[in-house]
């Protein structure tokens, strides 16, 4: 494949759960689909920063910094960003109606798209039970998601070793137990009434990590997956069509060598600040 790969231009790009701030971030491909992918609206659906593991220990590298930098650029280039906080950066729910390097931070939003549909974006942890009443045991679920993504990080470092390509252990396990298929299947019907009682076509959601559009009793369900796992994107198209684009597909994952120095992050940041 091509070093030199063009840019994509689309209407609106939904991300969620980045997990900036975490070990099981996949910040350099966050980085591939902000180089690469152009929008005219960015909505940040929620947990793009892990406030909860961040508390328990501070875990922040030079590439994490570097997705915040390129958003704000984006901003300041033209682009308008919607920051929707989840449960894991609950933190900045504080902060509803004040804006951030030019980032709007709301608790939902209403996107109206190209073709006139208006779509409810809200993260969805408002309809997670475990979430709304057990945290302490939305906690532990937390830390053994961790260990789970520790064992998928060594997983794929041995597949890398024989030329194989990057597979979410820890994604393909929880679509094998029938509880967590429940649970989505749940999940989807929940946000999907809430979409139908607001009077809206559709919901653009995150939270579950697993990426989908389908139509739920009228209404459109959407969820952008996250870039943990399955490194998943929503884009809306400049006729109002909506496609879940997962990223190592997309782009074929690029060479190591490619992504680590990020010259080019260095040298953009070094011309804005002469």
């Amino acid at each position: 494949m091509s070093k030199q790969l063009g840019s994509h231009r689309y209407r609106t790009l939904f991300l969620s759960d980045l997990h900036l701030g975490t070990r099981g971030c996949q910040a350099h491909l966050i980085l591939d689909v902000l180089r690469h992918v152009e929008a005219d609206t960015i909505y940040l659906v929620g947990d793009i920063i892990d406030g909860w593991r961040l508390r328990s220990g501070w875990y922040w590298p030079q590439q994490h910094n570097d997705v915040v930098q390129k958003l704000l650029r984006k901003v300041r280039r033209g682009a308008r960003i919607v920051f929707v906080p989840g449960n894991h950066d609950e933190f900045a729910r504080q902060f509803l109606g004040l804006s951030f390097g030019g980032i709007k931070i709301k608790r939902h939003a209403i996107h109206l798209a190209a073709d006139g549909k208006r779509y409810l974006v809200m993260h969805g942890d408002e309809f997670d039970v475990v979430v709304r009443h057990s945290k302490w045991l939305a906690f532990f679920g937390d830390w053994a998601y961790e260990t789970a993504l520790f064992v998928n990080t060594h997983f794929n470092t041995a597949r890398r070793a024989v030329g194989l390509p990057y597979w979410s252990f820890s994604a393909w396990a929880k679509l094998k137990v029938k509880e967590a298929v429940n649970f989505i299947g749940s999940f989807e019907s929940e946000l999907a009434g809430e979409a139908k009682r607001r009077g809206v076509d559709g919901v653009v959601c995150g939270h579950i990590h697993h990426a989908a559009i389908r139509e739920i009793d009228g209404i459109t369900y959407v969820n952008t997956g996250d870039f943990v796992e399955s490194c998943s994107l929503v884009v809306e198209h400049f006729d109002g069509r909506l496609e879940v684009m997962r990223w190592p597909v997309e782009l074929k994952t690029l060479a190591p060598e490619d992504n680590a120095p990020f010259e080019d992050e260095a040298k953009e940041v070094e011309a804005e600040a002469a």
